[in-house]
């Protein structure tokens, strides 16, 4: 198959076979970043715009990285460096980068939908980076490539994922992925920040943390979205850390062959211990090495890029 979408706005919008092709276009941008050359030609005089309301290390650095492994150009803006703070609206400030002929804007905003809504009004690709508590599709990608990686599989999978539910756009994505590949999601977290209806998405909610982490092969820890929460949801950080942190001793009773993962950043003693982030079992720094090849086959299939996947 082809692949057909003019932008990426969440997992929702995603068939199996869809998410099997970039997958697939993955690997073999992945192949690129060993090389001692990380470049080629495939994207030379395309125009990516990095448009980021939001702070972020992993996902603007590695979308940047991406383009220019691919030979495309890179610009970054921010909201405060734009016209945004002189009043223009986002849509007249999208409209004006699409006037000068860039062909993907990488959007990151704490409004959801706003990808979504820019989609709507542009002939230009847009690629959501993080909606606020919404979606963050390419995160929810490299998740599931990384357990693909890691597992061999999806299907069949047992993947826990706890913490702060309610406001992340992770544990929405990945939900939504990880659950049309196969796999078996369940969430733990303090019922403050368990989303009413997530069933409705794929996920089933343990009694607490022990029952979820039991039997499974994948752990995902969460980050607190405290900037997202206007109050605390929970009575001390060192209380929630006691209940729902994946300490050193609560991982001990998980499978040999479990992974753990996290979107980062990372809280280190809050959400995950030192130990557990650190061990074996993590695999929190191949995902970010996946991030790049992820963004690097998106930045490919929606600039209008040549790669022939069966040939190689």
């Amino acid at each position: 198959m082809g692949f057909k979408k003019k932008d990426i706005l969440d997992m929702e919008s995603l068939s199996v076979d869809e998410i099997k092709y970039i997958l697939n276009m993955t690997d073999k941008m992945k192949e690129i970043s060993g090389r001692s050359i990380k470049k080629v030609p495939t994207l030379r005089g395309k125009t990516v715009v990095l448009f980021f309301y939001e702070p972020s290390t992993r996902t603007r650095t590695s979308f940047d990285i991406a383009a220019k492994r691919l030979s495309a150009d890179s610009i970054s803006l921010s909201g405060s460096s734009s016209s945004i703070v002189k009043g223009e609206t986002l849509v007249d400030t999208a409209k004006n980068i699409e006037a000068m002929n860039a062909d993907v804007i990488v959007l990151r905003h704490s409004c959801a939908g706003a990808a979504s809504m820019l989609a709507q009004r542009l002939k230009v690709s847009v690629i959501n980076a993080g909606d606020g508590m919404h979606a963050h599709p390419t995160q929810a990608l490299l998740d599931i490539m990384t357990v693909v990686e890691k597992k061999g599989r999806i299907d069949g999978l047992k993947i826990a994922i706890i913490g702060d539910i309610a406001h992340s756009r992770v544990a929405r994505s990945d939900c939504v992925g990880f659950t049309k590949m196969g796999a078996n999601v369940v969430v733990a977290g303090p019922p403050t920040m368990i989303p009413r209806g997530i069933e409705v998405i794929g996920a089933s909610v343990a009694k607490n943390i022990d029952e979820a982490i039991k039997d499974a092969d994948v752990i995902m820890a969460l980050r607190l979205q405290t900037e997202r929460q206007g109050s605390f949801l929970f009575s001390t950080l060192r209380e929630y850390s006691k209940a729902f942190g994946i300490t050193k001793k609560r991982f001990e009773s998980a499978k040999e062959d479990v992974f753990i993962m996290h979107p980062g950043p990372v809280n280190r003693g809050l959400e995950i211990a030192p130990e557990v982030a650190d061990s074996l079992h993590s695999v929190i720094l191949d995902q970010v090495e996946n991030g790049v090849a992820v963004r690097m086959a998106l930045l490919l299939l929606t600039a209008g890029g040549v790669w022939n996947v069966d040939s190689d």
